[in-house]
């Protein structure tokens, strides 16, 4: 009887640690259908365009004659550069409002560039444009954290790993990515264990996007524990039959 009385401990021991331990590799490992050599091919090319409330930083060089640029960059020096209104318009020296919503960094660097030749302002302008508030927002887990973006390319699992991962009870198959489309909130939902991931439409970040978790509830933990028991009764209940009946066997 002491062996049936290992097996047992045995029994409670591995079921402890099995409960204390039941997030498992499928359930937080990252792009798990991707192999030595996998190659993807990227549907979504994006850059990141011009939308009204961004904060945009605009320099302007003239290498002939530096002082014609000069007034160009007075704004340059404010913290936070060139504000654009609610109606996609910045309000540029000399050119006065200028709409930029719906353009992109470098499509804005050419346009301005243009502009400042024919207007007569500038010979051999060279423009550079940056945004200075290219932020990802993150919510869960109990805290949040404002992600600042030094260019304007940004992907949701750079984000990921800027925030230094996620813990292990973060449910990640429902990642949820929020951002403002013409007027909306729209909010999808992502999940990076899967390569699928990549060619979600909002798999490249866009500024002022917002990144949501959620945990996996008590429910679902004691349907797991409760199920991880029921398995090692059984295999407990079938060991103490194999030892009974080599018991009864040897007894006789």
């Amino acid at each position: 009887m002491r062996a049936h009385k290992y097996i047992q401990k045995a029994m409670l021991i591995v079921a402890a640690v099995v409960m204390t331990s039941c997030i498992t590799p499928r359930r937080v490992n990252y792009l798990q259908d991707m192999t030595q050599g996998s190659q993807i091919e990227l549907e979504n090319r994006f850059e990141a365009k011009i939308a009204p409330y961004d904060e945009l930083s605009i320099t302007v060089i003239s290498p002939a004659n530096p002082k014609l640029a000069e007034p160009f960059n007075l704004n340059a020096t404010r913290q936070g550069g060139y504000l654009v209104d609610v109606n996609g318009d910045i309000d540029f020296p000399y050119i006065g409002k200028y709409h930029v919503a719906g353009l992109t960094r470098l499509r804005l660097q050419e346009a301005l560039t243009e502009k400042l030749i024919q207007e007569g302002y500038i010979s051999d302008p060279f423009v550079n444009v940056r945004f200075s508030n290219f932020k990802i927002f993150f919510i869960g887990s109990g805290r949040g954290q404002v992600i600042t973006i030094n260019n304007e390319r940004c992907t949701f699992l750079e984000a990921l790993a800027m925030l230094g991962d996620l813990d292990p009870y973060t449910r990640r198959d429902h990642i949820a990515v929020m951002r403002e489309v013409n007027g909306r909130m729209v909010m999808r939902y992502l999940d990076p264990r899967s390569s699928d991931v990549f060619n979600d439409p909002f798999f490249m970040l866009q500024q002022n996007d917002f990144i949501i978790t959620d945990n996996y509830n008590a429910g679902t933990v004691r349907t797991e524990i409760s199920n991880i028991l029921g398995i090692f009764s059984a295999l407990a209940s079938m060991g103490s039959l194999v030892l009974t009946f080599l018991l009864y066997r040897r007894s006789n």
